[in-house]
């Protein structure tokens, strides 16, 4: 990590992902830009400012340029849920994304699948440091914090025992996978996929042409199955934001260290 003083983006898709997190930020002054309601101040010790980009990849690419232009963050994290891919992913666990890719990028046969046009880039790694502390961050909240921060009754109903970390490959776009048969054709040309959603790659991107450090984290919400619908708005309702928060809070410790 530069020695450069940090502004942090804090970006999430939905209120559910980031709800609270206002709550604790020192002097805070909201102002709107582009349909975004932008809000910076101090959080726990570290210059931020966080935004609601809403979904989807051109809502987030939005965001996270207007983040760097308009309000000079000079590193992003973008925290919120997604579905989880594979029988070691489950529900409750986080993801850190160390690559992402588009899974809807297809240009075929002027440039190669998942290929991002023009810039020579299919997969989009996350900057190592930041991943790092991000990664340590989390592995901290699940050992430490979790049980006391999500009641019993949540940690019973979405079987939340041992909560695992991983890191690894996200997959974004512009689609709710819901369906294992979607999920298994997404398997079959991306096998090391950890995760799917809906804008962390967009992020990514944006971030790439603007040379800033970034982050994805994801807690793993559904199966990205038949049943993602329901447990997805279950989860997002009740425990997401706990997530968010708490990692967020170990975040800023370790930056301002």
């Amino acid at each position: 990590m530069s020695n450069q003083p940090i502004r942090l983006g804090i970006i999430s898709a939905l209120q559910q992902e980031q709800n609270g997190l206002v709550d604790f930020m020192e002097h805070p002054q909201a102002s709107t830009r582009g349909m975004r309601n932008y809000v910076g101040g101090t959080l726990w010790g570290i210059d931020a400012v966080c935004v609601l980009s809403r979904v989807g990849k051109v809502a987030a690419a939005a965001t996270a340029a207007t983040l760097i232009e308009r309000f000079g963050v000079t590193h992003v994290l973008f925290t919120g849920v997604a579905g989880g891919v594979g029988e070691e992913v489950r529900v409750g666990d986080v993801v850190v994304a160390d690559d992402l890719v588009q899974h809807d990028m297809d240009a075929r046969p002027l440039f190669p699948v998942f290929e991002i046009p023009l810039t020579g880039q299919s997969r989009l790694p996350s900057d190592r440091h930041l991943t790092q502390t991000v990664a340590r961050a989390a592995r901290r909240f699940l050992h430490e914090e979790l049980h006391e921060v999500v009641t019993e009754d949540d940690r019973h109903l979405f079987r939340l025992q041992e909560p695992r970390l991983h890191l690894g490959l996200v997959a974004s776009g512009d689609e709710f996978i819901h369906s294992r048969d979607r999920l298994g054709d997404l398997r079959t040309v991306l096998p090391e996929v950890l995760a799917v959603e809906m804008e962390g790659a967009a992020v990514a991107q944006v971030c790439f042409e603007f040379g800033l450090p970034f982050a994805i984290i994801r807690t793993i919400s559904d199966g990205a199955n038949e049943a993602a619908p329901i447990d997805f708005l279950q989860f997002i309702d009740r425990v997401a934001s706990r997530y968010a928060v708490g990692i967020v809070k170990q975040v800023c410790e370790m930056l301002k260290n």
